[in-house]
């Protein structure tokens, strides 16, 4: 199959030609971390997942998630729950945040949420899911779309039939990770159902594929291979926010980045919490990965509890990187000259 050459919609908003989107994930695509993707070519991103009962309830933390900028649109809100009254009244409520499109999360699959019958727990319950979905699109104007996985498990990969299922009800998208439930995260993802929901003649809206992308250029192999209208990353974007760049970033320009977005999140949160939430990004990039005799300065690093004590911590790294770059290049030097001698 070769890749699709249209521009992809939904709705009115347009992202062109082969867009690849960031992950909604709780704990890591919150505002800071959003508008770096966005900066550095995330074609659209979207909010942590928000549960639709604290929502309702006005839970503050909860509503924090709904903060949103102008400079990331388009950016889509997700919630997830399982009751059809909360996720309706829940709906409106983000409707009010202005965010470009409500994305319904049936599709996570840990134990909190789906163990009790929301995120990827709705596929054992598809005529909710589908009650669900229809009563939000008819509640709200915006569009709605929906993240789901291929069945609950491999007994029952139910994607094919769901997604014309989930498209009769009016929503404007629809993505697909191509795992079940019981896998969680583990194995790998399965993209031959989700080319074949996309080949499906009777499937109209755009089909984003989801799981193991870990680069642009697998991204342009999905788009080649299976012909989705848009691919969607998630975890190879930790600590990685530069990952939807075509650019070739060195060293000291993907460590200022990772710099840039410690400083953000101390300012947006505090500083106990904004190191924190910067924890998995320091704890999960592969910028560290290869250096030499790394494993102290790590647990440094992960452990520093000040900004400035961290921000020391990663200028030594710089430091020493650059010293031993300098002196390999040096000793490179010198090995070549005493060549011409000869």
């Amino acid at each position: 199959m070769t890749g699709r050459t249209a521009d992809m919609n939904i709705g009115n908003v347009e992202f062109g030609e082969r867009p690849v989107f960031l992950a909604p994930m709780e704990d890591v695509t919150d505002i800071g971390f959003r508008m770096l993707c966005k900066r550095f070519g995330a074609a659209m991103v979207y909010t942590e997942f928000v549960s639709a009962e604290a929502l309702i309830r006005d839970v503050k933390s909860t509503i924090s998630k709904l903060t949103i900028s102008d400079e990331e649109r388009p950016v889509g809100i997700q919630i997830y729950g399982r009751d059809v009254e909360a996720m309706v009244e829940a709906s409106k409520i983000v409707e009010q945040a202005g965010p470009d499109l409500i994305d319904l999360n049936f599709g996570c699959p840990v134990k909190k949420v789906a163990g009790k019958g929301a995120g990827a727990g709705m596929l054992q319950n598809i005529p909710k899911m589908l009650e669900i979905t229809q009563k939000v699109v008819d509640a709200v104007s915006l569009p709605v779309t929906v993240k789901t996985r291929l069945g609950w498990n491999h007994e029952q990969l139910i994607i094919t039939s769901l997604a014309e299922q989930l498209q009769d009800c009016g929503i404007q998208a629809l993505t697909i990770h191509g795992r079940t439930r019981s896998q969680m995260y583990t194995g790998n993802a399965d993209w031959t159902l989700i080319g074949e929901v996309k080949r499906n003649p009777r499937i109209h809206i755009p089909i984003i594929g989801n799981g193991d992308i870990h680069s642009l250029d697998e991204a342009d192999k999905a788009f080649d291979t299976y012909g989705v209208d848009a691919v969607m990353i998630g975890r190879a974007t930790f600590g990685c926010p530069w990952l939807f760049s075509r650019k070739n970033l060195d060293f000291n320009e993907k460590l200022d980045i990772l710099e840039e977005l410690l400083r953000i999140n101390v300012e947006r949160i505090d500083e106990k919490r904004g190191i924190l939430h910067t924890r998995r990004h320091l704890a999960a990039t592969p910028i560290f990965k290869g250096i030499p005799n790394f494993r102290q300065t790590r647990i440094a690093m992960l452990r520093a509890e000040t900004m400035p004590d961290l921000l020391a911590i990663l200028e030594t790294i710089r430091k020493e990187l650059f010293s031993k770059i300098c002196c390999t290049d040096t000793i490179n030097s010198l090995s070549l000259q005493s060549d011409s001698n000869i």
